[in-house]
């Protein structure tokens, strides 16, 4: 398989997570009326990022969770090897608050689909936005689109693009290969 291609180096990644911040900021305040939620795993890992910014930016205690989709998605049953759950961290109700939804990559459209379904479970949200780190956009199943985007990116179907953060991989940066790894 050929080697994957850097297409965001570690300063651009923070000035993007930067960027993203302050758009939330311009949005939402003081966050008195909002939250993030993660969709598990690498989504996660990218409200913690935004959330630990945000605080970096003087914005007080934000709400933060971790949603896990496993079981909402519509390729559940049908996938060769069993889905491994995440832990679901969401220690409020979404009742009435402006939900930020955040994921790493918006590809197909799916996982928000099944993320939108199982944040139901944790009440009704006023309003429900999407931070994306990167927008796959012509590559889209259903009609879910982002509110905030770290980039957009053009790739061929069988290409994957992979987030990844210092505190985990080493260093920030987001990887295009031309096609999905053995080890995703």
């Amino acid at each position: 398989m050929d080697t994957a291609r850097v297409i965001m180096e570690s300063e651009r990644f923070g000035l993007t997570i930067q960027r993203l911040c302050h758009q939330l900021i311009e949005q939402y305040d003081d966050f008195s009326a909002a939250c993030l939620i993660g969709v598990q795993y690498r989504g996660g890992w990218l409200s913690e990022r935004l959330a630990d910014e945000l605080a970096k930016l003087g914005v007080g205690t934000i709400q933060h969770g971790k949603l896990d989709i496993t079981f909402y998605r519509d390729d559940f049953r049908t996938r060769e090897k069993p889905l491994k759950a995440s832990p679901t961290e969401m220690p409020f109700l979404v009742e009435n608050k402006d939900v930020i939804l955040v994921d790493d990559v918006l590809y197909t459209g799916r996982t928000i689909q099944a993320a939108l379904a199982a944040l139901n479970d944790f009440g009704r949200p006023r309003s429900v936005t999407l931070l994306v780190m990167v927008d796959r956009q012509f590559n889209r199943h259903l009609p879910i689109q982002p509110d905030f985007v770290g980039m957009r990116v053009d790739a061929l179907d069988e290409a994957y693009v992979r987030v990844e953060y210092a505190d985990r991989h080493g260093q920030d940066q987001i990887l295009l290969f031309p096609q999905k790894p053995d080890s995703e």
